[in-house]
């Protein structure tokens, strides 16, 4: 290969199609492309010149971004500090400093958090202590009581709505069990569901809508009523949320599968639908053939363990799923299916549920839809998602060396940006591979409710190459988001166990806000300079 050709990514968008057949199916049965382990199968001339992190593209100035994002967040909105100053010629030490305050905000949060539970805590030791001496003195008085009345008591509800188990359950006197005890109590914040309140719930449980959201809803409706959509405004709005009611018209604008001219939607829908299930008749029917066999049964295997269980477990559900993935995998020949594409399909698919109904679709029978509907989001959840496949291909090609790059990307930012984890891990012989691969390859929809991913997407849909350069930089504030947690595991075990089920089931818009707030920190002041994050 020539040096020119070197300087030329090989998958290209408007690259003529390679002809082929669908490749094999890469995931858990074969892992990535190890060249200390294939070496022999590389002939050194052909051996491409590339840096350890991959050469990225030269991403857009600052300036240019700043056009485009400069009220991201509204000015004047508490939970919008960080892009407050965005109008004005923003420096780095400014960005610096904003990030830093919201980040300082949040933290005070998490502490006063932390001090309710300690006192919630003291307060249950008290009710424990009580009900020990009260037994205590039931005894001494010779009182005829069984185990079963003393001990297996009703759970006793606290003041602050908690349960506590019965004392059968901990033994008097045992201060390891009852720690375990505590630990093991019911949590003080609201239970948000997997799916339910989806596009604007916060870890508050307030399902009601805002005085601020109620204006942002009007702005992108006003935005949305042109005949010809401005983008550029529209992604401003969406970098910060978009309201559950304009979610899916956005993404489909965002996305690039709808035209801005509003005259032309419907009949590009049309057409759009009608082709994808042109595809269906054609292929759909080749699914058990012996060069495609492989590719539909690992499908059918994978589907039932994706995430939320309570929608994919339903029939129909699974018929969709399917169907768009071995479509995807007979029209992408140079990379086929891999594990993991299937879970990019679930955020679109529920938005585009949400267009067809007002209740809640964490428990909703997607059968229930009139035929129609369901095609329609089917289609469309298949051609939004070709659309971000589009940009991340490389990810899921042989050996997957979009993602082994970015991976490798991951640890020399993290190497720079905190330098204290880094060294923890590397004493304890974790490789960045072993977990970061899954936030490469699922995009994160593993470590997060999707409730946090669809408004992490939406920031995506908004940000320039979000999916595919963006997301670094949300992975590397993810990870120094669990430094405590990292730093207190001593033995590889730990660590690994921990960076695999990082504790976000109760995380909401809050917390996501913050993520992003930091990866967009970091973003400042390393996108255009990769190298300052190089050793």
């Amino acid at each position: 290969m020539s040096t020119d050709g070197n300087k030329k990514q090989f998958w290209k968008r408007n690259t003529a199609k390679v002809p082929g057949s669908i490749q094999h199916v890469y995931g858990a049965q074969h892992p990535p492309f190890d060249p200390l382990l294939h070496a022999n199968q590389i002939k050194a001339g052909n051996k491409p010149q590339m840096t350890p992190g991959g050469k990225p593209k030269k991403a857009t100035t600052f300036q240019e971004f700043e056009s485009i994002t400069s009220d991201a967040w509204d000015v004047g909105d508490d939970d919008d500090e960080l892009l407050a100053m965005a109008a004005q010629n923003l420096n780095i030490e400014v960005v610096m400093e904003t990030a830093n305050k919201v980040i300082e905000n949040h933290s005070k949060q998490q502490e006063k958090q932390r001090q309710d539970d300690a006192d919630a805590s003291e307060l249950e030791d008290r009710e424990e202590e009580a009900h020990e001496e009260e037994v205590e003195e039931q005894w001494e008085e010779g009182e005829e009581s069984t185990p079963e009345v003393s001990f297996a008591c009703e759970p006793s509800p606290l003041s602050d709505g908690r349960l506590v188990k019965s004392l059968s359950e901990a033994p008097i006197g045992s201060p390891k069990d009852a720690s375990l005890h505590r630990q093991q109590s019911l949590p003080h914040r609201p239970t948000i569901p997997m799916v339910a309140r989806i596009a604007d719930q916060n870890t508050s449980g307030t399902p009601a809508m805002t005085e601020r959201e109620a204006s942002r809803l009007d702005k992108f409706k006003q935005v949305l009523a042109g005949p010809n959509t401005d983008l550029e405004e529209l992604r401003k709005l969406s970098w910060s949320g978009i309201p559950r009611h304009v979610r899916p018209i956005t993404w489909k604008l965002l996305s690039g599968y709808l035209p801005a001219n509003t005259e032309r939607r419907e009949s590009t829908l049309q057409r759009k639908r009608q082709e994808y299930f042109g595809f269906i008749e054609q292929y759909y029917d080749s699914r058990n053939d012996e060069h495609h066999q492989d590719t539909y049964r690992q499908i059918r295997i994978d589907i039932p363990r994706m995430s939320p269980e309570c929608l994919m477990l339903q029939p129909m559900v699974t018929e969709i799923f399917e169907r768009i993935l071995f479509i995807w995998a007979i029209r992408h020949p140079a990379s086929g299916y891999v594990q993991g594409i299937n879970d990019l399909v679930t955020p679109f698919f529920v938005v585009y549920v949400f267009e067809y109904i007002k209740e809640e679709v964490e428990n909703f029978d997607v059968s229930s839809l009139q035929e129609a509907a369901l095609r329609n989001i089917e289609a469309d959840s298949f051609w939004c998602m070709s659309k971000l496949l589009d940009g991340i291909q490389d990810n899921y090609t042989f050996a997957q060396p979009g993602i082994q790059r970015k991976v490798k990307a991951l640890e020399e930012l993290v190497s720079r940006i905190d330098e204290t984890v880094h060294i923890h891990m590397q004493q304890y012989e974790v490789e960045y591979l072993q977990f970061a691969f899954r936030w490469m390859n699922n995009l994160l929809m593993r470590e997060l409710p999707l409730r946090c991913t669809i408004r992490l997407w939406d920031t995506y849909q908004a940000e320039p190459e979000g999916f595919s350069h963006f997301h670094l930089y949300v992975c590397a504030a993810f990870l120094v988001r669990w430094r405590k947690e990292i730093l207190d595991q001593r033995d590889f075990q730990g660590l690994m166990i921990l960076l695999q089920n990082l504790p976000t089931m109760h995380w909401g818009n809050e917390e996501v806000s913050v993520l992003l707030a930091e990866a967009y920190r970091l973003k400042f002041a390393f996108a255009d300079a990769p190298n300052h994050y190089k050793r």
